[in-house]
């Protein structure tokens, strides 16, 4: 690795570390230096900087676009104009350097035009502050003097990249600039001194507003707004989550974040936050992830539940329709298609804020770019008036050709993207494969299991919390479970896909059964899935998405197997309640459907603790050859292992089997008398 790209790297994991100094995704950085040309061995220079979609925080040398400068300065004497530089980038692609790395972004010409071997593009909180400010330049001479320039707002693209260039080159004094709307610029000598220059630029900045700013930019805090005491605040917003997710998947299916920060509940309980949030963001990384502006409930935190709720109806119905006139504003016959009307922040006064996108990743960062827009706006007032750029200029970056052509490039969904799978008896056996093979194809998953450390170590094999998260719960207790699909509101906005699989047996004959055998079966299984789903489908009505609901239930449900009355009358129960439950909740697009699997040996907690002994002993097998018993009484002669479970669960639910509700599916390699009739 050539020793600048090096430091280049090491700058950008130090800046990309603070969402204050630059958001997920956002900014860029630079270098330039000298490199051999793979053909003719002789050095060029070479300009290194973040591709597009990459990270600061996360980048790596692969993650870096490079191009040949030579070729890059060149596009000056060709460029054709304001009007025509979003020709340019494409433009770029000609200027690639042996392989070329990754795409290169939008910023790519501030980097390259800029004569100076390192930059730095960030969207800091403070330096957007004064960016976003109606008398943003004239603060920017106050608190810099000569040292920074200002750049009025310009869209991204190459005749910004020019202007800053001939700010660097007219202006040796200065260190960088402020770009109105948008964030700053710093360029140095060496990578030290230009990280040293954008820091300082942003430390002055926020000095600036600390020294100069009103205490309460926001206004005072408005009676019946104030945030609800935690426990309060986190029951009403599991409440509130799938209905708002519900609303907010009307034109497709979105995931949910939800976030109770100091500053989202500071801000939606002051006087002017009704006034801030309809101006909307300001730096194009913020809109772009957060669309134009937020629904905002205007109610208190105190009202009742059914006003509430029956208000974020009328004002999700206002905001389509506010949305969809801002659209036909300014579409013309070169735009691309809506995209959707629904709202990508929901702000609810005293509860807090919920975040919507493709995936969990996605709607947590929406929710991070609000709150840096929401200590934007604090800044900004605290100084001066808030004034972000015009809706207009909003809406030629949020429907750009060149944005569109980003959206197209990235990979196809999974299968099951957007869904999140609540799955219990996680920890082990078959409900962990479950829980993996859902993962893999891309549903959100909440791992839930009476073990917590189990819970927790499947969900950390898994992913991070934007894949899945570990819960702890006794499914025969009701508070337990419902609190259960709680956190899967708050993790994920709500709950599509359940599967009831967490079990036990006990196996003995009729004689030797005791009531505690027989309850604690019932209770698990019977009562427990029962609990589950009934939790489970208030979710998924509240939401309106439909939704799918399985049951591993077990080939003992048709099957009479000797010893096992207990174990074998629960699974019976459980079957039923697919065919019940599939009557019942058809009207709602909820589809229950059950699986039978033979005995699923391989992994399985369930014979780890002593089932597998005590029915090994009723066959007259050694227990480590139980497997192998079960398989030879089967047709095709084959074990059936968790993962034929799991792929029977996503076969139901991917959407190949979308008409099918009611029906049970035996994952048994065959065994004719559990044949179902």
């Amino acid at each position: 690795m050539h020793p600048e790209v090096a430091q280049l790297i090491e700058r950008s994991h130090r800046l990309g570390a603070d969402p204050t100094i630059t958001n997920y995704a956002g900014g860029n950085a630079s270098c330039k230096g000298a490199e051999p040309d793979p053909v003719t061995g002789s050095d060029v220079e070479l300009l290194w900087v973040k591709g597009s979609g990459g990270d600061l925080g996360t980048l790596t040398e692969a993650g870096l676009a490079v191009l040949r400068l030579d070729r890059m300065r060149a596009l000056v004497d060709v460029y054709p104009g304001v009007e025509r530089e979003d020709e340019m980038v494409a433009a770029f692609d000609f200027c690639l350097h042996g392989k070329g790395g990754a795409a290169p972004s939008i910023d790519t010409a501030m980097h390259g035009l800029v004569d100076a071997p390192h930059v730095d593009h960030l969207h800091p909180d403070a330096g957007i502050a004064f960016a976003a400010a109606a008398d943003g330049e004239a603060l920017t001479k106050e608190c810099f003097g000569d040292r920074v320039a200002w750049v009025p707002w310009r869209r991204p693209g190459f005749q910004l990249g020019l202007d800053i260039a001939r700010i660097h080159a007219e202006h040796p004094e200065a260190i960088g600039v402020v770009l109105g709307g948008h964030g700053i610029t710093a360029w140095g000598a060496t990578s030290q001194e230009c990280e040293e220059h954008a820091l300082e630029i942003i430390r002055a900045c926020q000095a600036y507003i600390e020294r100069n700013g009103r205490p309460d930019p926001f206004g005072p805090v408005v009676a019946g707004y104030e945030p609800m005491p935690p426990e309060e605040r986190r029951a009403r917003a599991a409440a509130l989550a799938p209905l708002i997710r519900g609303l907010a998947s009307t034109d497709r299916p979105q995931v949910g974040h939800y976030t109770d920060s100091d500053a989202v509940l500071d801000f939606v309980a002051r006087e002017h936050h009704p006034r801030l949030a309809a101006l909307g963001t300001s730096c194009p990384d913020h809109f772009l992830r957060t669309k134009v502006r937020p629904l905002v409930l205007d109610l208190p935190a105190t009202a009742p539940l059914a006003e509430v709720e029956e208000r974020l109806r009328a004002l999700h119905a206002a905001y389509r329709d506010d949305y969809r006139a801002y659209y036909e504003r300014y579409a013309d016959d070169a735009t691309p298609a809506m995209r959707g009307a629904d709202p990508a922040i929901v702000l609810v006064p005293g509860v807090g804020m919920f975040s919507f996108g493709k995936d969990k990743q996605t709607a947590r960062v929406a929710g991070e770019f609000y709150v840096n827009a929401i200590n934007v706006m604090r800044g900004a007032e605290a100084i001066s008036t808030y004034r972000p750029i015009e809706e207009r200029e909003k809406f030629r970056i949020e429907y750009w050709a060149l944005e569109e052509a980003k959206l197209a490039r990235m990979p196809k969904p999974k299968p099951l993207a957007t869904r999140v799978a609540f799955v219990t008896g996680a920890g082990s056996g078959i409900g962990r494969a479950i829980a993996e093979r859902l993962a893999a194809e891309g549903a959100c998953v909440v791992v839930a299991d009476l073990n917590t450390e189990a819970a927790a170590e499947v969900a950390k094999g898994i992913g991070g919390t934007d894949v899945a998260v570990p819960v702890s719960v006794d499914v025969t207790d009701e508070e337990q479970v419902q609190a259960a699909l709680d956190e899967a509101a708050l993790a994920f906005g709500g709950v599509d896909l359940v599967v009831n699989n967490a079990g036990l047996s006990i196996s003995r004959p009729l004689l030797e059964t005791t009531t505690a055998d027989w309850d604690v079966q019932h209770r698990v299984m019977a009562r427990g899935s029962f609990l589950v789903s009934r939790a489970a489908a208030a979710a998924m009505i509240a939401q309106g998405l439909g939704g799918d609901i399985i049951y591993i239930s077990s080939k003992n449900g048709v099957f009479a197997g000797p010893n096992n009355v207990a174990y074998g009358a629960a699974k019976a129960d459980q079957a039923h309640q697919v065919r019940l439950l599939a009557a019942e909740l058809g009207e709602h697009g909820i589809r229950v459907n059950g699986i039978n699997p033979d005995g699923v040996v391989r992994g399985s907690g369930i014979f780890a603790s002593g089932w597998g002994a005590q029915r090994a002993a009723v066959y007259g097998v050694p227990e480590e050859k139980l497997g192998e018993y079960y398989a030879q009484r089967t047709l095709l002669k084959k074990e059936v292992l968790p993962e034929h479970v799991a792929a029977a669960v996503v076969a139901l639910t991917a959407g190949d089997l979308a008409q099918t509700t009611g029906l049970h599916i035996p994952v048994d390699s065959g065994v004719a008398a559990a044949f179902l009739r």
